[in-house]
C-alpha cells in the first residue's frame, strides 16, 4: 500500500505521529536534523526505543587537504551543522527565543536514544525514514519541521510517498543496516552532536556574546584583511614627533589612509577645513620615510612655504627633530621642462623615481580634457605614475567634487594608473568604477529635475542608496570626516572644543569719501568700455592670414572639437576684467598696480606697433605680454584653456596694425583716466583702509578670546 503526501493539503508529519508507536525503532537517513524538527514530533520521539540517523552528506567532517571540492564541502558542512539549531526555513521559530530549552530537551533525548553517524565521502545516499520493519517514508529530505510539512520550504514540485509492504520495507531496512555497519563509509559523530547542541543552551558570558556579534558584523572585512596591508609599527614611525603631536582623530586618519595606500595603491583624504589634513599626510609620509621611500609633494604655490617650513632647521618648524625628507614642488612645475623649482633642477629630474606622491588641493587635477599634439598636467601627472617604481598616490581636498562625479573619477583613475573601466577584485563591488560612477551621476542628474520641495538631501541619499557599489568605493578609496563626526565618535575632552564660528562681518562703504573721485558704479563702467585688445592680438590679423595661424595655434581635442586660439583669447579677455575687479575688491593700492602694469603693457605694444610702421624693425608680437599680475590663485586660471604662455608669435606685417593701435590707444586712455582718480585716494582717504584699521582697533579694545584671564591680542 503506498500513500502519498504533498506538505501542503496532506503533511507528512501528521501521518508520522499516527505511525510511531511506543519502543518503536527509526532508521532516518536525512541531509538535515533540527532540534526544531525534534520538537515537531517531540510526544512520539521521546517514546521510542531507539533511532538511527545518517547524514547523507559529510558532516562534522574534517579534510587535510584543501581541493576545490573539499572547500565547497566544508561550506555545506558547516551550513548543516548551523542548521542543528534550525534551518533557513525555520527562522521564525528561532524568534521565539525558545531555542535553548529546546536543545537542552533533545540533548538528554538523543542522550538516550539516538546514535549519529555521517557518510564520510561524496557517494550518494538516498533520504529515507524507516519505522521498524513495517513502513518507510522516501522523499523526506530534512528532519526538521520545514521537511515534515509543519513549515513552509522552497519546494514548488515533490512528494513524499509512504510504502506499507514489509518484505520492501526489510530489503531498505538491511540495506540500511548494512551501510550502518561499513566503518569505511560512514564516521560516528553522536558526540559531535551532541557538543554541539550542547553550545546552544549554555550560559555564555555578555562580553562573549559581545564579541561573537562585533565578530559576525565584521567578519567578511576581515576575511579581506592582509597582513602586508596594515601599517607596520616595528618602523618606529610612532615613537614620532609628528605622531606624537596628532590627535586620536589623526592618528586613526594616519593607519587607514596607509592601509588604503598598501591595498588600493592610492586614496583622497577629504576632511573638513580646520581638521588637519596637512599633519595626517605629514604623519602618512614619516611613516614612508621610515620604510626609505622617496616621497614627492605637490602643491599649488601659495601653499609651498607651509610644506616647506617642514623640511628646514628653522625654531619655529615643530618638526625639526623627525628630519622629515620630501620634495616640494608646485603642480605648475610637472610640465616645465627646464629651470629650477625650490632647489630642483626640472630638466634633471627623476619623476618616475618616486614611491609616494602627495598632491595638496587635489581637486585641480580633476580635469582630464586630453588633447592632440599636447600633454596636459593630468597626462603628465599620469605617466609619471605608470612608469618607473610602483607610485602610490595621496591626494588631499576637502572639495574632491566641484560639478560632477567625474571629478572623483579622474582623481581616481591616477592611482589606478589611468584604469578605470575594469573590475577591482580589492574594492569588492560589482563592476568597473567608471560604471559605478557614471550610475551615481545619473542618479545626481534625475534627482536635480526633481521639483524644488522634493530635491533634498535626504532624497538624493536615499536614491544613492540604491547604488550600494558607490558607498563600497568611496569607503574604500576615500576617507571624508566632517567636525560633527569627530564629536560625535571621539573624546573631546582631550581634543578640546571645536573654534566657533562667527558670523561673518559684511562692511559695505565706498571708496573714499572724496567728492570728486569716481564711485565704484562709474569704475565699473569703465572697466566694461575695455577691449582688452592688447590680449587679443589674433582678432587683428588680416583675414588672407588667419587660416595660417589658426593651423598654427587652433588645438584640435581628442573628440575631433577645436579649441580656437580667438575663442581663448576672449576667454582671457572676460577673466582679465573679472581681475580688476578683484583688485579693486582687495584695495585701492592693488587695483592701482595693476592698472599701471595693464597701461605699461599697451604702451610696450603701441611702441613696438610705432617702430614696425617706422621701418626701424621687422616684428613678431608675443601674445599675452604682462599678465604676470593676473590672480593666479584663482582655480580656473589653472584649468589648461588659459595656461597659453608667451608660445603664439604673430608677425606684424600680417596684423591690421592700425585698427590695433587704434584699440590700444583707446584702451589706454580709460586706464590712464581711471588711474588719475586712482592717485588721489592717499591712504588716509581710502575708506575701506580706514574702516578696515577701526575694526581692528575694537579688537584690541574688546578681544574675544582671553588666556589665564589675559586678554588674546
Amino acid at each position: 500500500m503506498i500513500k502519498t503526501f504533498d506538505n501542503k493539503i496532506n503533511i507528512v508529519g501528521d501521518d508520522l505521529k499516527l505511525s510511531i508507536k511506543k519502543n518503536s525503532k527509526l532508521s532516518i537517513a536525512s541531509s538535515i536534523f533540527s532540534i526544531y524538527g525534534f520538537e515537531s514530533l517531540k510526544k512520539e520521539l521521546n517514546s521510542i526505543d531507539e533511532l538511527k540517523f545518517i547524514f547523507t552528506d559529510p558532516t562534522f567532517i574534517k579534510t587535510d587537504e584543501k581541493t576545490k571540492d573539499t572547500k565547497y564541502f566544508e561550506i555545506t558542512s558547516s551550513n548543516r551543522k548551523k542548521a542543528i539549531s534550525g534551518s533557513d526555513f525555520e527562522i521564525n521559530l528561532k524568534n521565539k527565543l525558545r531555542g535553548r530549552t529546546i536543545a537542552k530537551e533533545c540533548k538528554a533525548w538523543i542522550e538516550s536514544k539516538v546514535k549519529f553517524k555521517t557518510n564520510k565521502n561524496v557517494n550518494t545516499v538516498q533520504p529515507m525514514t524507516i519505522i521498524d520493519d513495517t513502513s518507510i517514508y522516501s522523499g523526506i529530505n530534512e528532519f526538521s519541521s520545514a521537511g515534515f510539512g509543519y513549515k513552509k520550504d522552497n519546494t514548488i514540485l515533490g512528494f513524499i510517498n509512504k510504502i506499507e509492504d514489509t518484505a520492501t520495507t526489510k530489503q531498505y531496512l538491511d540495506t540500511f543496516n548494512n551501510v550502518w555497519n561499513d566503518k569505511n563509509l560512514l564516521k560516528d559523530i553522536t558526540d559531535d552532536v551532541v557538543s554541539y547542541i550542547n553550545n546552544l543552551y549554555k550560559e555564555n558570558s555578555p562580553e562573549f556574546i559581545y564579541y561573537l556579534t562585533l565578530y559576525n558584523i565584521f567578519n567578511e572585512f576581515l576575511e579581506d584583511i592582509n597582513e602586508d596591508e596594515l601599517a607596520n609599527e616595528k618602523t618606529g614611525f610612532k615613537n614620532s614627533v609628528i605622531w606624537n603631536m596628532l590627535y586620536d582623530f589623526q592618528k586613526d586618519a594616519v593607519i587607514g589612509l596607509i592601509n588604503k595606500l598598501e591595498r588600493y595603491n592610492g586614496c583622497i583624504l577629504a576632511d573638513s577645513v580646520g581638521l588637519g589634513k596637512t599633519f595626517s599626510a605629514l604623519g602618512v609620509i614619516k611613516y614612508y620615510q621610515e620604510r626609505n621611500k622617496s616621497v614627492l609633494l605637490l602643491c599649488p604655490k601659495k601653499l609651498g612655504d607651509n610644506w616647506k617650513t617642514f623640511l628646514s632647521n628653522y625654531e619655529d618648524n615643530p618638526l625639526k627633530k623627525d628630519r622629515l625628507n620630501y620634495d616640494v614642488l608646485y603642480h605648475t612645475d610637472i610640465l616645465r621642462e627646464k629651470g629650477e623649482s625650490n632647489g630642483i633642477d626640472l630638466s634633471r629630474i627623476n619623476w618616475a623615481n618616486y614611491d609616494l606622491i602627495v598632491i595638496d588641493e587635489s581637486h585641480n587635477f580633476r580635469n582630464n580634457s586630453a588633447r592632440k599634439e599636447k600633454t596636459t598636467r593630468y597626462q603628465k601627472l599620469l605617466q609619471i605614475i605608470q612608469t618607473g617604481v610602483k607610485t602610490k598616490l595621496l591626494m588631499l581636498s576637502a572639495t574632491p567634487v566641484n560639478n560632477k562625479f567625474t571629478d572623483l573619477k579622474n582623481q581616481i583613475a591616477l592611482a589606478y594608473e589611468g584604469h578605470t573601466n575594469t573590475k577591482d577584485e580589492k574594492l569588492n563591488i560589482s563592476t568597473s568604477i567608471d560604471a559605478v560612477l557614471r550610475k551615481a551621476q545619473l542618479t545626481f542628474n534625475n534627482w536635480s529635475k526633481l521639483p524644488e520641495d522634493e530635491r533634498t538631501s535626504k532624497t538624493l541619499l536615499n536614491e544613492l542608496n540604491k547604488n550600494f557599489d558607490f558607498f563600497k568605493l568611496l569607503d574604500s578609496i576615500t576617507m571624508a570626516r566632517s567636525r560633527k563626526h569627530i564629536e560625535k565618535y571621539y573624546d573631546m575632552a582631550k581634543i578640546g572644543k571645536f573654534p566657533k564660528r562667527l558670523t561673518p562681518k559684511a562692511k559695505v562703504c565706498d571708496i573714499t569719501e572724496l567728492n570728486d573721485v569716481m564711485s565704484i558704479e562709474d569704475i565699473y563702467k569703465n572697466l566694461s568700455a575695455f577691449d582688452m585688445s592688447v590680449y587679443s592680438p589674433f582678432s587683428y590679423i588680416f583675414e588672407s592670414r588667419l587660416e595660417f595661424y589658426s593651423n598654427l595655434y587652433d588645438n584640435e581635442v581628442n573628440n575631433n572639437s577645436v579649441l580656437k586660439q580667438a575663442n581663448r583669447e576672449n576667454n582671457l579677455k572676460t577673466l582679465m576684467r573679472i581681475n580688476f575687479l578683484k583688485r579693486l575688491e582687495s584695495s585701492v593700492d592693488s587695483f592701482r598696480i595693476t592698472l599701471n602694469k595693464f597701461s605699461e603693457n599697451i604702451q610696450k605694444t603701441i611702441e613696438k606697433i610705432d617702430a614696425f610702421e617706422s621701418g626701424d624693425i621687422t616684428g613678431k608680437i608675443d601674445d599675452l605680454d604682462g599678465i604676470e599680475d593676473i590672480d593666479t590663485d584663482d582655480e580656473d586660471w589653472l584649468d589648461e584653456e588659459f595656461s597659453i604662455g608667451t608660445k603664439v608669435k604673430i608677425n606684424l606685417a600680417d596684423m591690421n596694425t592700425t585698427g590695433w593701435k587704434e584699440d590700444l590707444e583707446s584702451d589706454l586712455l580709460i586706464a590712464q583716466n581711471i588711474l588719475k582718480q586712482m592717485n588721489k585716494i592717499t591712504p588716509i582717504y581710502d575708506k575701506k583702509l580706514q574702516v578696515l584699521k577701526s575694526e581692528i582697533e575694537d579688537k584690541l579694545k574688546n578681544p574675544i578670546n582671553t588666556i589665564n584671564n589675559t586678554p588674546n591680542t
